[in-house]
């Protein structure tokens, strides 16, 4: 296989590993309630995902930042209306879907 083949299959494993990761985050999104205030695209109750994702962009400690809000609640941020403390979701899931939040464009 030439370069451009192998260049062309590792494009197609990244595609398919990150849709599977953008899958398995939403699915934990809704699991854990968060779409119940939030979108990816649209503010509801708290701000969009992109919203987020662009005021976060480049912080290298927004991910440890972000655990900690949903973990323990916040306000003051996005407005009026504090986020709830969510201290049920489990850490890693907690992970997963910051992270995702944060690759939003």
């Amino acid at each position: 296989m030439n370069l451009l083949g192998k260049s062309a299959l590792f494009f197609s494993f990244s595609l398919l590993a990150s849709h599977s990761f953008a899958a398995d985050a939403m699915a934990l999104a809704q699991k854990n309630n968060c779409l119940a205030c939030h979108s990816v695209d649209t503010k509801i109750v708290g701000p969009s995902y992109k919203e987020v994702a662009l005021k976060y962009k480049g912080n290298a400690g927004a991910v440890n930042m972000l655990m900690a809000k949903v973990k323990n609640g916040g306000g003051g941020v996005w407005g009026p209306i504090p986020m709830p403390p969510n201290p049920q979701v489990n850490p890693e899931d907690m992970k997963t879907i910051v992270t995702w939040i944060l690759k939003q464009k």
